[in-house]
């Protein structure tokens, strides 16, 4: 049902063009006299009129992955809720085709949710996430009437208990657990394993002395379960495994407090294709494994389905996403390495540092070129780690070649720094041959604006 690339070979040139690479490119992706165009435009002219480093989001491939979720988790049952994890990428717009195509949004801080207060969001249509929700996080959400704040720790829901008794209000929360179920991924992006830093352990005996606490606070509401058991997940049984753990803890908290669950939320971290050689497992799959797993085993333990949420980010943003850089060097070390050094780095893709992770790249103005060498992409910031893709077959590069980088709609422009004072760059949306401006390119003025000095 999905793999990830096995360890990945020593890379060689690989001849592959722009047309063998359209697994990890938006949906719209084509080669237009020679170069790249997405979402029908052409992404070296966007480069030169716009400038780089720059974020390009294809709005088409957006709107088709949340609606595939949505299509694949109700065709198993009506009553599902799709929440984009606004975590992955989050800006006024996709808050708003978030809206239009009837999905719900998941904040982890006060400043994600401003984003939706700004926005117009439906605010029962929110839900708070969060291991050290603040206070005033924590009054920002009932004050703004969310839908549900999953709880993560009991200091959090005495506080949560208290601000809702203060304000006369009464507050869905879903009890984040881990189950203990480890899943096929990154250690960094793995979430429900017993050593965790979210949720209550289920082994402990701590995930039931949380729901009990919470149905007899006053002003909350126990509302379900929540678990997350990581992200960038291909093996689909570590779902299968964590639902068949989740429901029949659905049982035991009815058969000791009479309360029946009525929310299950399995959470995000289905993977995405980063690398050609990828297989992800499909959204359909994925729908089918956790409705059809929920819906048999409360048969199985005799309970009633419950309304179910699934949270897609990364599978949602990821591969609707590129970053435009505009080659300045090429340093050819003899015997060693070619280093093609950008206008960017590591101050707008940590995730190559952080996680070692692997992306496929091209030069947009010579798509229909094969890639013939290897050359490691560089950044311009003033650290050795500061590398954008490691040993990337590549396209002949030459300085003003427009350099693009797959699969960067995902935790590249949330995780952005201003390290070495770099303002980070700008956010296009791409739709039917047109572009427009979602979020402006950084100026001197705002890294200057907070300085008090």
């Amino acid at each position: 049902m999905g793999k990830p690339a096995a360890s990945r070979p020593p890379a060689t040139p690989d001849a592959k063009t722009a047309h063998d690479l359209m697994g990890v490119l938006p949906m719209t992706a084509e080669v237009c006299d020679g170069r790249l165009c997405i979402g029908g435009v052409d992404m070296t002219d966007l480069a030169r009129e716009a400038g780089t480093a720059l974020y390009v989001m294809d709005e088409a491939t957006i709107r088709h992955q949340l609606s595939e979720f949505v299509k694949w988790t109700r065709y198993h049952w009506k009553d599902v809720d799709v929440v984009y994890a606004g975590k992955a990428f989050l800006s006024l717009d996709i808050v708003r085709i978030v809206e239009e195509e009837d999905c719900c949004l998941l904040c982890a801080s006060g400043g994600e949710l401003a984003y939706a207060v700004r926005a117009g969001f439906p605010m029962e249509r929110v839900q708070m996430h969060g291991n050290n929700k603040t206070p005033a996080e924590l009054a920002e959400c009932l004050d703004a009437g969310i839908g549900r704040v999953v709880v993560d720790n009991f200091e959090e829901m005495e506080r949560l208990s208290a601000l809702a008794a203060e304000r006369g209000a009464t507050q869905k929360v879903l009890i984040r657990v881990t189950p203990g179920v480890e899943a096929d991924t990154h250690d960094f992006i793995m979430t429900g394993a017993e050593d965790s830093k979210f949720g209550f352990g289920l082994n402990q005996g701590l995930a039931m002395q949380a729901v009990k606490r919470a149905i007899e606070l006053p002003g909350i509401d126990f509302d379900g379960l929540h678990m997350h058991i990581g992200s960038q997940i291909y093996a689909l049984h570590s779902f299968a495994k964590a639902i068949e753990v989740m429901v029949a803890f659905m049982r035991e908290i009815q058969a000791e407090t009479g309360v029946a669950v009525r929310m299950l939320d399995v959470g995000g971290g289905l993977g995405v294709a980063y690398g050609a050689p990828d297989e992800p497992s499909t959204v359909k799959d994925f729908g089918k494994v956790v409705v059809d797993g929920i819906k048999e085993e409360c048969e199985k333990h005799g309970l009633d389905v419950p309304r179910m949420a699934v949270e897609p980010g990364r599978s949602i943003v990821a591969n609707a996403g590129v970053t435009l850089y505009t080659i300045g060097s090429v340093k050819e070390i003899p015997g060693i390495r070619t280093y093609v050094a950008v206008d960017g780095g590591m101050s707008d893709n940590i995730r190559t540092s952080l996680y070692d992770a692997h992306y496929e790249a091209l030069i947009a103005n010579k798509a229909d070129q094969p890639r013939e060498m290897v050359a490691t992409v560089a950044g311009k910031h003033c650290e050795s780690g500061d590398i954008v893709v490691r040993d990337a077959p590549l396209q002949c590069p030459e300085p003003g070649d427009v350099l693009c980088v797959c699969a960067t709609g995902g935790y590249c422009q949330s995780m952005a720094s201003n390290y070495n004072k770099q303002v980070r760059p700008g956010v296009v949306f791409v739709r039917d041959g047109e572009w427009r401006w979602a979020v402006r390119r950084e100026t001197y003025e705002d890294l200057l604006r907070c300085d008090l000095g």
